[in-house]
């Protein structure tokens, strides 16, 4: 019996679907068993073999990409990953694609570059494998086994892990927060129940170049805290909320009592660029026990080792549960480590920060 995850690719492009065929099955684990020029098109082929992810563009003739997808996920869920141009038109779709239900929203590969190619194909295969483990809401999906990849490089490449011994002096609380999979709405779901006096927050979401400055601002919309995009530079402090912007590594850095972020390139850590470690690092060494951790639902271990790093220089560190966690990967990661110490559902989030910070005052 086959196991690999079964793909149906919809994309009205002929160069495409043939450029994601051959990108996805260079992975073993999965196999395309169709491609769809159109939703209507992907609708016949549906209706003769059910695949267990769906690669959708968002602009295409006879039924737009958004459509279908609510279409989907209103009669017959099916993880599906959004792979869309990186036009500002299409950033804003893409957030919808969220909102309606997507598991992921990629950019479509480029050919012009071996190095940010082959980047894109590992986070291409990357997303259709978290996809494919997504809990659905009126639909349960057989799935393969997860598979540990070894990472291609650890936070060290970008930061050197501090010495146990470097302790941090009382200063500001601050909350750095790290997720994949299912995190925006988790993301979106907290902020919106967290009052405007909250310690700075770092998030870490992985999302590719482009996705991150209308994510940031469409939080900004539903939360009391103020939301954006960081830059090289920006000032974190309390009721402020930088988001890592896609294809950068975020680090917190510190001076005196006031903390701010660089915003840097650097090789894929863990197979992601914003890495959750890289973040974690950075608050462990600049933050140290003032700081909150937090590791959200998403596929792999980003984020598992940075968390325990936090913990042992006396840092508050927080995991999701497994019944909350669109995918039990990351945060499965870091409580195998004993990282966390304390598990969370996400319905209780927001008001398990609020009696962390507030309790008595």
């Amino acid at each position: 019996m086959d196991q690999k995850i079964q793909v149906l690719v919809v994309d009205d492009s002929a160069v495409v679907r043939q450029s994601l065929t051959a990108i996805l099955e260079s992975d073993p684990q999965i196999k395309v068993i169709g491609t769809a020029a159109d939703p209507i098109i992907a609708v016949g082929k549906m209706m003769k073999q059910m695949p267990d992810v769906i690669t959708l563009d968002i602009e295409m003739p006879r039924m737009d990409g958004l459509t279908f997808l609510r279409k989907i996920m209103s009669q017959h869920p099916i993880p599906v990953v959004v792979i869309s141009s990186l036009t500002h038109e299409g950033t804003e779709t893409a957030m919808k694609a969220l909102e309606y239900g997507a598991s992921e929203i990629i950019g479509k590969p480029a050919m012009n570059a071996a190095q940010f190619f082959n980047e894109q194909k590992i986070m291409i295969c990357d997303a259709v494998k978290a996809a494919s483990q997504a809990k659905l809401s009126r639909l349960k999906l057989s799935s393969p086994a997860p598979t540990i990849v070894k990472p291609k490089y650890s936070a060290d490449i970008i930061l050197e892990k501090a010495p146990l011994a470097n302790r941090i002096i009382d200063t500001e609380k601050i909350i750095v927060l790290g997720a994949s999979t299912g995190g925006t709405q988790a993301i979106r779901q907290i902020l919106a129940e967290l009052p405007p006096r909250m310690p700075g927050i770092a998030i870490v979401q992985h999302m590719p170049e482009g996705f991150t400055k209308s994510f940031a601002k469409s939080l900004d919309g539903i939360s009391q805290l103020e939301v954006k995009e960081a830059e090289d530079g920006d000032k974190l402090y309390q009721g402020r909320v930088l988001i890592a912007p896609g294809n950068y590594h975020m680090l917190l850095k510190r001076s005196g009592k006031e903390y701010s972020v660089d915003v840097k390139k650097g090789p894929l850590v863990n197979r992601h660029r914003p890495s959750v470690d890289v973040l974690f690092r950075s608050a462990a060494r600049y933050a140290g026990q003032n700081a909150t951790g937090i590791l959200l639902t998403g596929m792999g271990a980003d984020g598992a080792k940075g968390l325990l790093e936090l913990k042992e220089v006396g840092a508050h560190t927080v995991a999701q549960d497994q019944q909350s966690s669109i995918v039990y990967g990351m945060p499965k990661e870091a409580a195998k480590l004993g990282a966390a110490k304390d598990i969370i559902s996400l319905d209780d989030m927001a008001s398990y920060l609020v009696k962390h910070f507030f309790v008595g005052s």
